[in-house]
């Protein structure tokens, strides 16, 4: 059987998966994609690999391909579930998180990220404010659902980082979240193994 291979671009939302699977202490790969020109770093076409051309792509230990984030987080919290939370609806809650962490607060970056007129820009600004003071209003504290954090904190402290970036205000617990994530090691690796560090 064969490690895990994690296929990411810098900073984009592969960075979740990433921090996952050293937080996992897993066995893994990982390959560099330009998103822009679709090729890896050892050059070849990645939508040879993920017809679908974007990151985050994870193969499997049997070979097989997995994409989209919420199904690779989904499936590394499986694997792992130190990296989900525990109780009946554990599940449940962590597809629930990270289905609005994508479809509601990853989305609302666009404009940012495709070169939006300002006033878009402006609006996505609020929008992801509004978003995560709504996350924060859930929050079991210190992380979205307790004293450990799951991949649905990964994925957040993503989009963290774009706030960052774009200078978007986020909520006091979210600014938290972001500074206690900074200081775990798997992050750490993860960001140095991505040159964000």
């Amino acid at each position: 059987m064969s490690r895990l291979k994690l296929y990411y671009a810098p900073g984009a939302c592969s960075l979740a998966d990433h921090i996952a699977l050293h937080e996992a202490g897993a066995p893994f790969d990982i390959e560099r994609v330009d998103i822009r020109t679709h090729t890896t770093e050892h050059g070849i076409d990645f939508r040879t690999i993920s017809a679908k051309g974007y990151v985050p792509a994870l193969i499997l230990a049997d070979g097989q391909l997995l994409t989209e984030n919420i199904a690779v987080l989904d499936h590394l919290a499986t694997l792992y579930p130190q990296l989900a939370p525990a109780g009946p609806l554990g599940r449940s809650r962590l597809i629930e998180a990270l289905a609005f962490i994508s479809t509601e607060l990853h989305r609302a970056f666009k404009p940012m990220w495709h070169g939006g007129s300002t006033r878009e820009v402006v609006h996505a600004a609020k929008t992801v404010t509004s978003l995560l003071a709504r996350l924060s209003g859930g929050m079991k504290r210190p992380f979205l659902f307790g004293e450990q954090p799951s991949v649905a904190d990964f994925y957040l402290f993503v989009m963290l980082l774009w706030a960052q970036r774009f200078d978007v205000e986020v909520p006091g617990p979210m600014a938290e979240l972001r500074r206690r994530m900074r200081e775990r090691p798997a992050v750490g690796a993860a960001m140095a193994a991505e040159g964000l560090a």
